[in-house]
């Protein structure tokens, strides 16, 4: 071997080692891996607590508008004293809310619409918000209309509520959201007859 070769070798073989002992070190190995699999991990556990609350959101709604539907059902609402009006009976949906909604009626989150059909084969559950171009990020406006006629004994009635419900996490493949504004509609409705009870004031 040459003088040349064998002092190159000499020079070397610090880093030579030490790039033999990286090689081989371990240490360091976990927080390595656990930034590597951090991101997709947390993701996951975000997506499991999105897909959570949206449904508890939903059965809250649900549930809300159920025992609500009751008050006008047995004519509660109606003859009450004070008889409910649009805002108290919107508060009485509010209040089995558990302060996860939104409810001020400014931010247009909420949308209840109480109305008297013919029959139960005349229940129609249409889109409640404008789609295509007219549903943008800014604004996607309501198509449904805020109503309130509880009717009187006997009377089909309608109730209808829906939210848009705002959603956290959006991944390609996993996205709760259905509107353009980044929310989430959910809905929940009821169809029943009144009892027979008797309401002098009632239309």
């Amino acid at each position: 071997m040459s003088p040349l070769c064998s002092g190159l070798k000499w020079l070397l073989s610090p880093a030579l080692r030490r790039v033999r002992a990286f090689g081989g070190d371990e240490r360091g190995v976990t927080a390595v891996e656990f930034g590597i699999l951090a991101l997709p991990f947390f993701t996951i556990v975000l997506a499991l607590l999105e897909t959570a609350l949206v449904f508890l959101a939903g059965q809250i709604l649900d549930s809300a508008v159920n025992d609500s539907s009751r008050l006008i059902r047995t004519g509660q609402a109606q003859t009450g004293l004070p008889a409910l009006t649009a805002e108290t009976y919107r508060e009485a949906i509010c209040d089995g809310l558990y302060n996860l909604f939104d409810c001020d009626a400014a931010d247009g989150k909420l949308r209840v619409s109480v109305t008297v059909i013919s029959d139960f084969g005349a229940a129609s559950f249409g889109y409640p918000l404008k789609t295509g171009e007219d549903c943008t990020e800014e604004e996607c406006d309501w198509t449904l209309a805020d109503d309130y006629k509880p009717g009187k004994g006997g009377d089909v009635v309608l109730v209808q509520a829906y939210y848009k419900w705002p959603v956290v996490v959006n991944l390609p493949g996993f996205n709760f959201q259905t509107l353009p504004d980044g929310t989430r509609l959910l809905g929940a409705s009821r169809v029943f007859r009144n009892e027979p009870f008797v309401c002098a004031s009632c239309t």
